[in-house]
């Protein structure tokens, strides 16, 4: 899983180093790269695994072929999605459309979310976690263990 929030630097030819157990668990998973996309819901970019791109592309893929909602994911997220690999000391360069949409301009936040992550300028995410909490708490009883998680306590 992604966890945790780390901190990194551009540097001056405009790469950063993801973090090392970011990296750790996509290569468990057999990638030396992640996927990344601008967020639709903040100034952020969502970054993911090979796997669950493709299965965003099949959930896109199950709505009907002739419906403007299909193209309009499709165009949303496909079309804007760049395949980031790393190099020989665990750095990647985020293109400047990217960095445009995030408003990252020196230092980038990576943001676990569990089975995806997210890459932030850290102030703006700090601004987004007020409001995060605050909103998860208000929330806090729509949040239940499954029955298969209850066994597992």
């Amino acid at each position: 899983m992604f966890l945790s929030s780390y901190e990194n630097k551009l540097d001056k030819k405009g790469r950063v180093s993801v973090p090392a157990t970011f990296r750790s668990q996509l290569n468990s998973m057999g990638y030396n790269g992640f996927i990344t996309y601008p967020s639709f819901n903040h100034l952020a970019l969502e970054a993911c695994s090979q796997d669950r791109i493709e299965l965003l592309s099949d959930t896109i893929d199950s709505l009907n072929p002739f419906e403007d909602k299909r193209d309009y994911f499709a165009t949303s997220v496909l079309s804007e999605s760049v395949n980031l690999q790393f190099d020989t000391e665990g750095r990647i360069s985020l293109t400047k459309k990217l960095l445009d949409h995030a408003r990252i301009k020196n230092n980038i936040l990576f943001v676990g979310l569990g089975k995806t992550f997210q890459i932030w300028e850290p102030n703006q995410f700090e601004k987004f976690k007020i409001l995060a909490r605050k909103n998860s708490y208000k929330n806090r009883s729509n949040l239940k263990w499954n029955n298969k998680q209850k066994g597992e306590q």
